[in-house]
This record gives structure tokens, sequence and C-alpha cells, in this order.
């Protein structure tokens, strides 16, 4: 079985190269899907829709374990995925998401104000508050949805998103950490830490190879499943030139191909 990474377009390659670094020996396919992004500014019903779509690609590519690096994808569905979709379709399948983890590398330093920065998906959810103050209940949390943010770095315009970045920074000055909360938003960290040298940022590429590793090594039925040959695959739902050149900044010298219909 092989390590699945799901994302709603070509920001889970930041990720995906970060549990590569950690751990080459495992294979994995990563899926993006870039025919329906942005996520963010899509309904509940079309993210729960597109994401169950992609997991049943991955299962069906023969995938043990799925990590939902999309931070949308992960506070809209993972819970019906884990809790309804699953047990019934693949329970033998494990899938996770990328907003646990990252809530508590934001708590390691006993932070008493966190903000976070997402798409509109993910802050409408309110996900990342809820599961903050379940750690810390009295903890301040601060969240502000970036919509623009994800087309410009899809459209590889870092000259737009650093603008975007330092539109939004001010408003996070007195947080003592700061919440990256979408897997895109790795590619514009340095533009959020020259913004605010003084905040603390929380960069899901930082953190999720360690995570992973860590999961694996706590669970070793799931471990002792994974398939060991150093595959790699990078698909897309769809595929022209200005994505292959924005995979290649995310992740350089990879193939990037096309979903099999």
């Amino acid at each position: 079985m092989k390590i699945g990474v799901f994302d709603s377009g070509l920001g889970g390659l930041v990720v995906t190269r970060a549990f590569i670094s950690a751990m080459p020996e495992y294979d994995y396919i990563y899926y993006g899907d870039t025919a329906n992004l942005p996520y963010g500014e899509k309904t509940p019903e079309q993210i729960l829709s597109y994401t169950l779509e992609a997991l049943k690609y991955l299962i069906s590519r023969k995938c043990g374990l799925i990590i939902i690096a999309c931070n949308t994808a992960t506070s809209i569905a993972l819970r019906y995925i884990q809790q309804k979709f699953i047990p019934s379709y693949a329970p033998d399948v494990k899938v996770l998401g990328v907003v646990i983890p990252t809530v508590e590398e934001a708590l390691l330093d006993n932070a008493a104000k966190v903000g976070v920065v997402a798409t509109s998906a993910t802050i409408n959810s309110k996900i990342y508050a809820a599961e903050l103050h379940k750690i810390k209940p009295e903890l301040e949390v601060l969240e502000v949805a970036a919509p623009e943010l994800v087309p410009a770095i899809e459209q590889d315009d870092f000259i737009l998103a650093q603008k975007i970045v330092n539109n939004y920074a001010p408003q996070f000055s007195k947080m003592d950490s700061l919440i990256l909360g979408c897997t895109h938003y790795p590619l514009v960290k340095d533009f959020f830490r020259k913004a605010l040298p003084n905040v603390r940022i929380i960069s899901q590429d930082e953190l999720m190879g360690a995570k992973l590793k860590d999961y694996l090594n706590r669970h070793v039925e799931i471990d002792i499943s994974l398939s060991r040959e150093r595959q790699y695959e990078f698909l897309v739902s769809m595929l022209n030139d200005h994505y292959q050149s924005v995979a290649l900044r995310m992740f350089p010298q990879i193939n990037i191909y096309p979903k099999e219909k």
C-alpha cells in the first residue's frame, strides 16, 4: 500500500516534498484537483463531493494511508470521511488531515494569542479556533480569510502575493504565533516572516514531515502495510503548461501528469 496525498491544487506539493524528504523510502502518489481549484471559495457540498472523488481515486490506486493536505478539504470534509465514508467504503484505509498537527505545533511555545490566515471556507468552518480552544480554552484566536492569496500563488504571481500578504499582516502584529492555514502558503512564508518579524510563523511544510514520521512510529500496524520502493507519482485532474511551470516551482525536478480517465 502507498501513501496518498491529496490537495485542491498544487500547493500540497510543498507538503509532499516535506514527506519525501523526511521519509524517502516510501511510495507516494500525489493528486491535485487542479480542474476545480480554488476550493476555498466553493460551497461545502462541492468541497465534499470533490474530496470524495479524489479519495476514491487514491484508494483505487492502492493508497492505504491518505493525507488530505488541503486545509479547506480537511476543515469541511475530514470528519464525514473518517466517521461515515471510510468505515463503509474502505475500512482498512486511514485518512488524516493537517489541522490538528498544525494546532499542536502552534501551541508548543505556550502562546497566548494565535492568528490564523486561510481560505474563506477554512475560516468559515472555524475548525482552527475549535481545535485550538480544545487544547487551550483561554487562548485568544484571530482568524482572517485571505481569498486572493491562493489564486495569486496558483497564477505564479508572487509580486501580487507579496502585496496581499503585506495588506493582511498588520492584523496579526500582536499575535504570538500565526498559522498559515493553507498548503499554498509555505510558498509565501518568507513574505509573512518579513512583514511580521516578531511573530512565530507556523508553516505546514516545516512540520508535517516530522509529524507523519512520528505517526507511523506510533502506528506500526499501518507502517508495516506500506510499500517501500521509492516510487513517486504526481498527478492532477487537469494539466497545462502553466500548471507544469507552477508545479516545478513548488517541487523542482518532478514530472507531473494528468490523472488517468
